[in-house]
């Protein structure tokens, strides 16, 4: 159908021309420049989702990054000191929660329960 509507340069000349009346010849440089941006962002993503696909490993490897050197700790003495790491962050967070209380930020529901749900500290 589309074939053998440009195989003359007569009729590349016509189709341009009434682009030309329809369009206006101040849109065309911006619609040619936004498709030309639409093609750039198009061509980034679709590299960039060739990039977030993860590459086949030996078995070896896939076992090595299931556990982790920092995560798989002795029986002995790994447990404390991840609880000790825990309760750290939590008052990070605490800390980071009041912070924002007191700029007069506006909170989010998670916030406001754990605010509601631990004791009240005293500021001395």
């Amino acid at each position: 159908m589309f074939g053998d509507l440009f195989d003359s340069p007569w009729k590349i000349l016509i189709v341009a021309v009434v682009i030309l009346v329809l369009f206006g010849s101040r849109k065309l440089p911006s619609a040619a420049r936004s498709l030309g941006q639409s093609m750039r962002i198009l061509k980034k993503e679709v590299q960039g989702l060739h990039e977030d696909e993860p590459e086949p490993r030996p078995a070896g490897a896939q076992a090595a990054a299931q556990a982790p050197a920092g995560i798989t700790g002795s029986a002995s003495g790994g447990q404390p000191a991840r609880q000790a790491q825990i309760d750290a962050l939590q008052q990070q967070i605490r800390d980071l929660q009041d912070a924002a209380a007191m700029d007069g930020a506006p909170r989010t529901p998670a916030a406001a329960a754990s605010e509601a749900s631990r004791p009240a500290r005293q500021l001395v």
